[in-house]
C-alpha cells in the first residue's frame, strides 16, 4: 500500500543508497576543499572523490556493521577505506563528526524534496487557476456549520485554495535561505577540529554542495527543520481540506462534483454500483497523519547542551515521514483536480433545494432599506416561517404577506429572490486572483 503514502520519487530521495551518498558527498566535498587548501595531499582527494559512489558500497556490510558497532557513520567510512589506498584512508572525514555529515546530507535530501514539492504544488495551482476561471459563473450552494447559507461560485471556492497555495509557495520560497545551510561545526560547535581557516573551508564546502553557510552551529537549534516540516504540515492540511470538500461534494445527496473514474476502478467488492472518492478521501486521511509527524520535529528541538541524540534521531523519522507523506498528498491532489468532474445542474438543483430563502438576507437587507432593520426582520420573520410551514417557496411566501406585498411588486419579488442576482463581489474577487496568478513564477516551475 506504499503508493497511498508516498511516491517512488519520495521513495528515492530517502532510499538507503541515496542517504548514504549525501553523506558521501559531503566527505568528497570537504577533501576536495581541503586539498585545493594544501590541507591534505591532492592524491588522497582524487582517490577519496574516485570511490565516493555508493554504488561500490558493499550496503549488506554497512548495515551488518551498523548492528554490531551501533554507529551510524563510521561503518560506511570504513567501506569506503577499503576502496582507497591506506594514505588516502588517513584524510577521509579529516576534521569532519558524525553529525555534520549526517546534517548536511539530509539538508541535500530536502533540497531534492524542496524540487519535488515545488513542481506538484506548481501542478496543483494550475489546476486550481482553471477550475477557477472555468467556474467563476456557476452557481453553487455557499454551507455554513454544514447547511445551506448563501450563494457563491464554484470558481469562488476554487480560487479561495489558488490563494491559500499561492502563499504557501511564497513561504517555501522565503524558507530556502533559512533552511538550505552547511553543517559543519565539530564535535561541540567550535570547528577546533578543522582548523585556524574553518570558517574559509565551511565556505568552500557549502559552495560546491550548493548550499549557504550559517553564521554560528545549528546542531543544537533545530528550528530551521521544525520550520520547514511544520510548513509541509501546512500545506498537507490545505490540501485535506480540499480534499475532504470533494468528498463532501461528491456524496450522493449532493453530487455536485465527481472525481475522475477510469476504466476498471472498483467501488467495493460486494456492491458493483458504488464510486467512491477515494482519491479524495485518501488526501484527507494523509491530512491527518501529517499532523503527527511533523509534530514529532518540534521534539527534536528541545536539545540537550550542545548535541543531544535523544532528540536528534527523532528527526530520522520524523523528516522522512512528513516529506514522503506530503508527496502522496500533492501527487493524489493534482491528478484529483485534473479528473475533476463539475456538475453544475446538480449545483443549481441544491441551489433551488430552499426554494428561495437562501436569498432571506438578501430581501432583509433591500427591504430594511425601505422600513428599517427592525421592521424588516419582523416582516420577514413571519413570512419565512409561515410559508415554510405551509410548504410555500420564498416568492410564495413574501407574496403572501400583506406589509411585504404592498412594498414589492411580484417582478421584484422574483428578482430578489434569483440566486444568480446576489453573488456580490464574487467575480470581481476571482478575476483579480487569477489576474495575480496568471503569470505567477510558482506556477511555472
Amino acid at each position: 500500500m506504499q503508493h497511498l503514502w508516498s511516491t517512488p520519487e519520495m521513495r528515492e530521495v530517502f532510499s538507503e543508497k541515496n542517504r548514504l551518498q549525501k553523506w558521501l558527498d559531503f566527505e568528497v566535498a570537504l577533501a576536495q576543499t581541503q586539498a585545493e587548501m594544501g590541507l591534505i595531499p591532492a592524491s588522497a582527494a582524487e582517490e577519496i572523490a574516485a570511490k565516493g559512489s555508493i554504488d561500490a558500497i558493499d550496503l549488506e556490510a554497512v548495515a551488518e556493521e551498523v548492528r554490531r558497532v551501533k554507529h551510524t557513520l563510521v561503518p560506511l567510512l570504513k567501506q569506503v577505506h577499503l576502496q582507497i589506498s591506506s594514505e588516502a584512508s588517513e584524510y577521509i572525514h579529516y576534521g569532519a563528526t558524525t553529525q555534520d555529515v549526517l546534517d548536511t546530507g539530509l539538508l541535500l535530501q530536502l533540497k531534492q524534496v524542496h524540487a519535488l514539492l515545488c513542481r506538484d504544488m506548481a501542478t496543483i495551482g494550475r489546476e486550481l487557476f482553471r477550475l477557477a476561471g472555468e467556474h467563476r459563473d456557476t452557481v453553487m450552494v455557499g454551507r455554513t456549520h454544514g447547511v445551506q447559507a448563501l450563494p457563491i461560485t464554484f470558481g469562488h471556492k476554487c480560487a479561495i485554495w489558488l490563494d491559500e497555495m499561492s502563499r504557501h509557495a511564497e513561504r517555501l520560497a522565503q524558507v530556502e535561505p533559512r533552511l538550505f545551510v552547511i553543517m559543519m561545526v565539530g564535535a561541540v560547535g567550535s570547528q577546533a577540529s578543522y582548523g585556524p581557516r574553518a570558517a574559509e573551508i565551511e565556505q568552500a564546502v557549502a559552495k560546491r554542495l550548493g548550499l549557504g553557510a550559517p553564521d554560528i552551529s545549528w546542531a543544537p537549534a533545530r528550528d530551521r527543520i521544525a520550520e520547514y516540516t511544520g510548513l509541509l504540515a501546512m500545506i498537507g492540511q490545505t490540501l485535506g481540506k480540499i480534499g475532504n470538500e470533494l468528498f463532501n461534494l461528491q456524496r450522493n445527496e449532493f453530487a455536485e462534483v465527481e472525481e475522475g473514474f477510469s476504466e476498471g476502478k472498483l467501488g467495493s467488492s460486494t456492491m458493483p454500483h458504488k464510486r467512491n472518492p477515494v482519491a479524495a478521501e485518501n488526501v484527507a486521511m494523509l491530512a491527518r497523519a501529517i499532523r503527527y509527524s511533523s509534530t514529532l520535529m518540534l521534539e527534536a528541538m528541545v536539545q540537550e547542551h550542545e548535541r543531544d541524540g535523544i532528540s536528534w534521531k527523532s528527526e530520522w523519522k520524523a523528516v522522512p515521514e512528513t516529506c514522503l507523506i506530503l508527496g502522496a498528498m500533492t501527487f493524489q491532489t493534482a491528478n484529483l483536480l485534473a479528473g475533476l468532474r463539475v456538475n453544475p445542474r446538480a449545483m443549481q438543483r441544491n441551489v433551488n433545494m430552499m426554494e428561495g430563502y437562501l436569498l432571506s438576507e438578501r430581501v432583509m437587507l433591500d427591504l430594511g432599506d425601505k422600513k428599517g432593520k427592525n421592521t424588516a426582520h419582523e416582516w420577514l420573520y413571519e413570512a419565512t416561517m409561515k410559508g415554510i410551514e405551509s410548504g410555500q417557496s420564498f416568492e410564495q411566501a413574501l407574496r403572501a404577506h400583506p406589509d411585504i406585498a404592498d412594498t414589492y411588486t411580484p417582478e421584484r419579488i422574483r428578482e430578489l429572490t434569483d440566486p444568480s442576482a446576489y453573488l456580490g463581489e464574487i467575480g470581481g474577487s476571482v478575476d483579480r486572483v487569477l489576474a495575480r496568478e496568471k503569470d505567477a513564477q510558482w506556477l511555472s516551475k
